[in-house]
């Protein structure tokens, strides 16, 4: 873990920066959030950008009905509006746009915003967030949260009793696939490919599930209905020919792609772009950078592991601060 004993052991460096922010939050989610909720009640003045999709994904999340609190539910956008008013009733500062690069070689660190303002800053809480790879169609753009989804867990609740379709074939499309085939009526899964790439137990889970029904070689050209999905327009890609599928719902579930490129040179990411922390923490390979929320979660995903994950971000950092005489 990188050490900040050269900048701790020369205090009078300190002096050199007018304005050293103690904690920086980047991102909106949940976890960004309840970060600053915790942080700024703790006294560290935290300031948090937004990023380019303020929110993150429950911003596109309609009906969200498995996060306490909400016993009639709540729609996505409006509860992260909720979340943005807590934190700033205790002195969170929000800032609109997003941070641009940083450099972590340096202590204090040295980060620039989009507009190219030098911010130094003492700690760091990523809550960057991971972003659903999606299918590319005007179509699906229109549907998204009526119907088109990329989270079974957050949405397939909505579709019980109808017929839905995963589009996939690893893990992710096998996981969605088993899980709704316990609450919906019948369950396609449109594979591009005649084969899956899920492992060998996913693969004889889904096999083996009656209530699933693979469609090989195919790709969804196009998502129909009027206010809703009823129906989607699959491309046999084997022998180029079309046909319409009538169902309710549809989740993409090709993958996800954590928002942690502008930390690759500085953080320890895994294969798959994913910030590596220290087991039971959101401690990074940099003293003084925490990751929390989907940003370092592959495994979950959900909104209430992300705060839970947010609240650790904040309290670490707080005990950062306060052992190295920062805050």
């Amino acid at each position: 873990m990188t050490s900040i004993k050269p900048f701790l052991d020369n205090s009078s460096e300190a002096t050199k920066f007018e304005d050293i922010i103690d904690l920086l939050i980047i991102g909106s989610g949940p976890a960004g959030y309840t970060a600053a909720i915790y942080a700024s009640r703790a006294g560290l003045n935290p300031i948090l950008y937004q990023g380019k999709e303020p929110g993150g994904q429950l911003t596109i999340t309609s009906d969200v009905e498995n996060y306490p609190g909400y016993p009639n539910g709540i729609q996505g956008p409006e509860m992260m509006l909720d979340f943005q008013k807590q934190a700033e009733r205790f002195g969170t500062i929000v800032k609109g746009g997003f941070i641009k690069s940083v450099d972590f070689s340096k202590y204090p660190f040295e980060i620039i915003d989009d507009n190219d303002k030098i911010l130094i800053v003492n700690s760091v809480i990523i809550s960057t967030g991971a972003s659903a790879k999606w299918l590319g169609l005007e179509s699906e753009k229109k549907f998204n949260g009526n119907g088109v989804s990329a989270c079974a867990v957050c949405d397939g609740f909505f579709f019980k009793d109808q017929i839905v379709a995963v589009v996939g074939g690893g893990d992710t499309a096998a996981e969605e696939s088993l899980y709704l085939s316990k609450i919906t009526k019948k369950v396609f899964l449109i594979v591009r490919r005649n084969e899956l790439r899920a492992s060998k137990i996913m693969q004889k889970r889904v096999f083996d599930n009656k209530n699933i029904e693979i469609i090989w070689n195919s790709e969804v050209k196009d998502v129909l209905g009027d206010d809703k999905v009823d129906s989607v327009l699959v491309l046999n890609n084997s022998n180029n020919t079309t046909s319409k599928l009538n169902i309710s719902g549809l989740f993409i579930a090709i993958g996800h792609k954590p928002n942690t490129d502008i930390f690759k040179n500085y953080i320890d990411l895994d294969d798959n772009g994913y910030i590596l922390t220290k087991p039971g923490t959101t401690q990074t390979n940099i003293k003084g950078v925490f990751a929390t929320g989907d940003a370092q979660d592959k495994i979950y995903r959900q909104a209430v592991t992300a705060a839970g994950s947010g609240c650790m971000g904040a309290l670490e950092a707080e005990k950062f601060l306060s052992e190295n005489n920062l805050s």
